[in-house]
């Protein structure tokens, strides 16, 4: 498992790309954009899944533009992004939410189609291990191995949720004035998702 460090903050320590396998593909894309149709990429994904991060990461390498929550964006705006980066030949990785996008504009509609389509997936259980252990140490909390161990199989498999346990955990941490331990986990499994603990082994 790898972990990208990128020179920006978030929370109390250093952002991080963890890489899996639901997002190795992507990491492997943004190094060579003068690959994509176009030289331009559309990278969609889950809430909290690594998105802008990437993205951040695409812009201050120097490897191209990148217009993050570009889902959000007017279509005229974002059709108009597109049409510069080609006449400037900078390459451009678009990002937004999870597909499909109701896009309007025809002339829009088939430039994005005609992008290369990068899509982040959910964590399997080795990357979900690796994002909650990162989790924990971006907001200085003490989390062991086996915290994970014993956490990822009855977490669901997001990065979203997974950020939620996090916090949870780190919450009643300070709460009960106590390192995190076992009651610690918990009770913040039950809080997210009430006493039946929904992939409890």
């Amino acid at each position: 498992m790898e972990q990208i460090a990128l020179p920006l903050k978030a929370g109390r320590g250093p952002a991080r790309i963890v890489v899996g396998a639901a997002n190795a593909h992507i990491a492997e894309a943004l190094v060579a954009p003068a690959s994509w149709p176009f030289r331009t990429a559309v990278l969609t994904g889950p809430p909290r899944s690594g998105k802008s991060l990437f993205a951040r990461w695409f812009a201050e390498s120097g490897a191209g533009e990148a217009l993050d929550d570009a889902d959000d964006l007017p279509e005229d705006t974002l059709f108009h992004r597109w049409n510069r980066a080609q006449e400037s030949g900078t390459a451009l990785l678009i990002v937004g939410g999870a597909p499909p996008w109701d896009v309007t504009l025809p002339d829009l509609r088939s430039r994005l189609a005609g992008s290369f389509q990068l899509e982040i997936g959910q964590p399997d259980d080795d990357m979900a291990r690796e994002l909650l252990l990162s989790m924990a140490e971006q907001r200085g909390l003490p989390l062991r191995t086996d915290a994970a161990d014993y956490l990822v199989p009855r977490a669901p498999r997001s990065a979203a949720e997974l950020e939620s346990l996090v916090e949870t955990i780190d919450r009643l941490s300070l709460e009960r004035k106590s390192p995190p331990n076992l009651g610690i986990w918990r009770s913040a499994l039950e809080a997210l998702h009430g006493p039946d603990e929904p992939r409890l082994l």
